[in-house]
């Protein structure tokens, strides 16, 4: 795959920058990565950040970047992250795909309901050229993509029934977030979505206001949602991409080496954070059923894919057809 594209030539760079490019050999230069959620051991943001500055130093022609993390949305929320990065007040970022679907909407591709089945099968279509063509229309807005990594699959919970057909989706209060996709997806399945800010949801659901949320597995272990609700369904209805993003024109600035190491470490950290992610949330299944939870699968997920056909055909336009057309034959 080939993320990072149409680089400009250095000697043009050079003449434009009228300074030189090459950096004295005692010179670090800094790349501030920022992210939006914690560093700890296991969120799926901080394993990415942390795995490309490991690889980027391992690289001789990396040693000379210094990177500087910025976790617990110390650059702003992600939305003012990603107009950092475009602006170039930060160099690098991970981020939600909900939000990089702010900047270039054929994004909005990854949100769809029930399109991936699994998470390699996630994986596989963003490293084949369905990813080349979401990052070469994200490149000609300034930002490169060098890596597609996981955040697991959102899925239902709930304290009125489990849900293994859509059917049981219905009449059923379920908070979602504040996005024409989601409420879409449920009102699809006969739900009633409530759109409403995370910081009221949890006491919305343990006074009964609401019978659910969708919410991915390392949230409700963190949030302790285990302890307000019965039901665990994986669903699976939503995989969550995170896009490890670059500002272009400062890629397009650096010495033909030292940008390999870039492409080079990023990709090995995506592939080390894919690893970590899908680990994690195979255990959490586990360890939310060991604190009480009632787990369920879904019995066939084309049903639910049927019944959500309004919101792909909804958001076409904004996808790009040859874009979602493509991703639905390779996801079959």
């Amino acid at each position: 795959m080939k993320l990072f594209t149409k680089l400009l030539p250095l000697a043009a760079v050079c003449a434009v920058l009228s300074v030189p490019v090459q950096v004295a050999a005692q010179t670090k230069i800094p790349i501030k990565l920022g992210w939006t959620t914690t560093d700890g051991p296991t969120d799926p943001y901080a394993v990415g950040a942390r795995a490309f500055a490991k690889a980027l130093e391992q690289d001789p022609a990396g040693k000379v970047f210094d990177v500087q993390f910025y976790p617990n949305r110390q650059l702003g929320d992600e939305k003012a992250l990603l107009e950092g990065l475009r602006m170039g007040t930060a160099q690098a970022a991970i981020i939600t795909n909900a939000v990089t679907a702010q900047i270039e909407p054929a994004f909005l591709l990854n949100d769809l309901p029930f399109l991936y089945a699994s998470s390699n099968q996630a994986y596989d279509l963003l490293d084949g050229e369905v990813g080349d063509m979401l990052a070469e229309k994200l490149a000609s807005k300034g930002i490169a993509v060098l890596g597609y990594m996981g955040g697991g699959f959102r899925n239902m919970i709930n304290n009125v029934r489990p849900v293994s057909k859509p059917e049981d989706v219905s009449g059923v209060k379920y908070r979602v977030m504040q996005s024409p996709m989601y409420i879409g997806m449920y009102e699809s399945l006969g739900g009633n979505p409530v759109p409403m800010a995370w910081g009221e949801t949890y006491t919305a659901v343990q006074q009964g206001a609401l019978d659910g949320l969708e919410i991915p597995l390392s949230v409700i272990d963190s949030t302790k949602s285990y302890e307000i609700t019965k039901y665990l369904s994986l669903t699976n209805h939503t995989f969550s991409v995170i896009e490890f993003l670059f500002n272009k024109r400062w890629l397009d600035r650096l010495e033909p080496a030292q940008r390999d190491a870039i492409v080079k470490a990023a990709e090995v950290a995506t592939k080390e954070q894919r690893i970590v992610s899908d680990e994690s949330a195979r255990k959490l299944v586990s360890v939310l059923a060991d604190k009480g939870m009632q787990v369920n699968e879904i019995g066939n997920p084309a049903q639910f894919r049927e019944k959500v056909k309004p919101v792909y055909e909804k958001f076409r336009p904004q996808i790009g057809a040859e874009i979602l057309d493509k991703a639905l034959v390779e996801v079959q």
